[in-house]
């Protein structure tokens, strides 16, 4: 697939003519070949930004009317839902049905910013004067450098594109260099749509070439990022020379707490939910349960055999419960974390293991259930992104509380209980920028998201999520100028 850049309006190959084979980790199949860009495509696409934001081509257009593209592309993405969730498959080898689902949220966030939107409007101060006229005003940042992980490709470009135009600015979208496919289709639709030359900008390859100006350049106004940790420190150490503003997304160990009052069979039945929806290769994924004592061996068992039953399988495989990791590279990952685990003491209880027999020419890891850990270890502390859950106990409510707390992220995490004054309780103190109360993954567009701690900086989604995207000025009119008098004439 030739010119897959997307640059000043125009579909545009690699300078350096570079290429990647994309393959799907499914079963290894040839999907497509794309552009490999270098920073020098990148600076370019930087520079097209520039002009179009300073020509104000698409911020001094009416909200109403950046409303409506969006709105337009959310009702286009629900008409082409299965071509998307087909190339998003096809590049992460997660279930078509799952891919689907994302189609139908990615709509829906568009929809929601393109609403917002039109009803954004500032507000009046009061100046406790009725000779003066004071109002905040919101504008666009600038150039916006969004950059986004491969789990949930087009999930987390849409959570930073909608919110992005509709505030008026521009944009150099670089998604993860393994998924590239939806983020195409994207901006081909934003095109069709409509979109000025040079507002939206599109930049493959890897984060060591492409990804390189995106925190440096003195022409980009804002980073937002999605993705691990030790990449999102060095772009907000990058950032911080020219004082960008910084928006970051960077993981969790999630916390998934249980008291022994819960409803056990719904406890186990999401703890399998929230460990290994999509792999586990989720950022707010349950990947740490803890269990009150008294039911610790039940449920275990009991989430065990449950989780040793999952069916692996391809995107297509309408039989499967659950499709690859992304790469070798990840895989190997994912094992040499469990195999640390043991070595510090854990045991696995089901799992462990790479997939067999046919699932051998894709990157499959066996669901995998972890106990006999304590706080500290490997595995309790590290993010592995992975289908893995460790299994901690506790005896009182404020050790389940404190356990949770005991990770530098601090993403997401829920609480199971059917006493309605502890939920709360428990939810109030857990230092986590979601929880949910009987139920876990589930998130809404008008409510933000993003975590405390090391999970990162600032909310996507939500209002908050759009003012991540604008300045605020105040404007101050003094309707009866005259002179002061402050200093005395001479």
């Amino acid at each position: 697939m030739p010119n897959t850049l997307f640059i000043d309006g125009e579909w545009v190959s690699a300078q350096e003519g570079g290429t990647r084979d994309i393959t799907c980790p499914a079963n290894g199949d040839f999907v497509a070949t794309v552009d490999e860009a270098t920073e020098a495509d990148t600076i370019r696409a930087i520079e097209a930004a520039r002009r179009a934001f300073d020509s104000e081509v698409w911020s001094a257009k009416p909200t109403s009317e950046r409303a409506d593209l969006l709105l337009k592309a959310g009702a286009a993405i629900r008409e082409r839902r299965d071509e998307f969730a087909r190339a998003e498959s096809l590049d992460t080898g997660k279930r078509f049905v799952e891919s689907q689902q994302d189609m139908d949220d990615i709509a829906g966030c568009f929809e929601y910013f393109g609403k917002i939107a039109a009803a954004d409007a500032g507000r009046i101060v009061d100046a406790d004067s009725q000779d003066v006229f004071s109002r905040i005003s919101h504008e666009p940042v600038g150039v916006c450098a969004l950059i986004t992980p491969w789990n949930f490709p087009l999930l987390q470009a849409s959570w930073k594109i909608a919110p992005c135009l509709a505030a008026g600015n521009s944009f150099v979208l670089k998604p993860a260099e393994l998924t590239p496919h939806t983020a195409i289709l994207t901006m081909a639709l934003l095109e069709e749509l409509g979109l000025p030359k040079g507002v939206g900008n599109l930049v493959l390859g890897s984060g060591a070439s492409a990804g390189g100006p995106l925190s440096t350049h003195p022409d980009v106004d804002m980073v937002s990022f999605t993705g691990g940790l030790a990449t999102g420190k060095k772009i907000a150490a990058n950032a911080a020379q020219t004082v960008k503003k910084v928006a970051l997304e960077l993981g969790g160990k999630n916390p998934n707490v249980v008291f022994a009052d819960a409803d056990f069979d719904a406890a186990v039945d999401n703890a399998l939910n929230a460990a290994f929806v999509d792999s586990g290769q989720v950022c707010s994924a349950g990947a740490r349960l803890i269990v009150e004592e008294s039911i610790a061996e039940r449920f275990t068992d009991a989430l065990a055999q449950r989780a040793g039953s999952i069916r692996l399988g391809g995107p297509f495989d309408e039989a499967a419960e659950s499709g690859p990791l992304i790469s070798k590279e990840h895989r190997d990952k994912v094992t040499a974390y469990v195999q640390s685990g043991v070595e510090e003491g854990a045991r696995v209880r089901c799992g462990g293991q790479w997939g067999q027999g046919e699932l051998e020419s894709g990157y499959y890891y066996e669901p995998t259930v972890i106990d006999q850990v304590k706080r500290g270890m490997s595995v309790v502390t590290e993010e592995g992104f992975g289908p893995v859950v460790t299994v901690e106990t506790f005896t009182t409510e404020d050790e389940a509380v404190a356990t949770a707390n005991d990770t530098i992220y601090g993403l997401a995490g829920a609480v199971w209980t059917q006493d309605a004054g502890k939920a709360q309780r428990v939810a109030n103190r857990l230092r986590h920028g979601t929880v949910w109360i009987n139920d876990y993954h589930p998130y809404l567009p008008q409510a933000e998201w993003g975590g405390f701690k090391q999970s990162g900086i600032g909310r996507e989604l939500g209002p908050t999520g759009l003012a991540e995207y604008q300045e605020a000025k105040h404007i101050y009119q003094n309707l009866r100028p005259g002179v002061t008098g402050y200093f005395g004439a001479h």
